[in-house]
């Protein structure tokens, strides 16, 4: 017997917390580099370049820039977005007038986690405007476009009230809700598809296929994300460390200006670093999400 919605809900929401933060603690340092270069990308040579010269820079640390927002992005992110998940969901078999423990297709549950994007778009963008700005200080003083770094989120949060009010927080937002949506239909699409050919192959429920199937699904369904949204993804990185300066360029504006002025590559600068990281980061998302999900219907069972 399912849990009462409630009860389904707080699952959810606390198994996608878990999942966001092992995401965060597998993956923070590729994912510095991809901002340092989709913000940078003439500073750097490829990603391995990018690493070894943060580590010259600033040490170590500077790979871990922005983790503390990137925890509370990430966490606060997937557990909206998974509770949302959950809740789209149950709306979609009310919409086709099935049960509410109905097993939905695939494609099904692409379009929920879709949806669900939305909501998780509100909550992720101011934290993780702070994360990128963090990430790309210390390119951001080195190039001459800021006279003095802050080197805290505190300091950053500081800098963005006084200098953008409450409404810079969401600078990039509508290009974060444009790379959400058709991400997570990817995402969550090519997870459940996954998981489907595993469990035809292995002749078993998907529940069932094991740790490093999950992981795999996860790994292909985040690589999957990133092919299809990683140009929108670089514009919001721009938009949201540029409009440090008072830039205030729109999408379509920012876009047309990196076409322009460095070329289509450089919308993919950061593809590298990010791909790497995308199946350690997004298998452990999964598996975290997975594994504290089941434990957690099985005490409510």
């Amino acid at each position: 017997m399912a849990p009462h919605p409630a009860v389904q809900a707080i699952i959810d929401l606390s198994a996608g917390a878990v999942g966001g933060a092992v995401c965060v603690f597998s993956g923070q340092p590729l994912d510095t580099a991809k901002v340092k270069m989709q913000t940078f990308p003439t500073m750097y040579r490829g990603f391995v370049h990018c690493l070894v010269s943060t580590c010259k820079q600033v040490g170590l640390r500077g790979l871990y820039q922005g983790t503390s927002p990137a925890l509370v992005a990430n966490v606060a992110e997937n557990s909206v977005l998974f509770m949302s998940y959950g809740f789209c969901q149950q709306v979609i078999c009310s919409a086709a007038g099935l049960p509410r423990e109905a097993v939905l297709s695939d494609v099904q549950k692409a379009c929920a986690g879709s949806v669900a994007s939305i909501f998780a778009s509100l909550v992720l963008c101011p934290t993780e405007l702070v994360k990128c700005r963090l990430q790309a200080m210390y390119e951001m003083e080195a190039s001459g476009n800021i006279a003095q770094s802050q080197k805290t989120v505190w300091s950053v949060v500081k800098s963005i009230m006084k200098n953008e009010g409450p409404q810079g927080f969401f600078q990039g937002l509508t290009t974060t809700v444009a790379r959400e949506v058709p991400g997570y239909f990817c995402l969550f699409g090519a997870y459940e598809l996954c998981r489907t050919s595993f469990a035809d192959y292995m002749k078993c429920e998907k529940k069932d296929i094991g740790v490093a199937p999950l992981l795999f699904s996860g790994g292909f369904a985040g690589a999957c994300l990133w092919l299809v949204v990683f140009p929108i993804d670089c514009i919001k990185s721009r938009i949201q460390v540029m409009s440090m300066m008072n830039k205030q360029a729109g999408f379509f504006k920012t876009f047309m200006s990196v076409v322009r002025t460095e070329g289509w590559r450089a919308l993919y600068s950061g593809l590298a670093p990010t791909m790497v990281r995308t199946f350690p980061a997004n298998g452990a998302l999964f598996l975290g999400y997975e594994a504290s999900r089941t434990f957690m219907m099985e005490k409510f069972d």
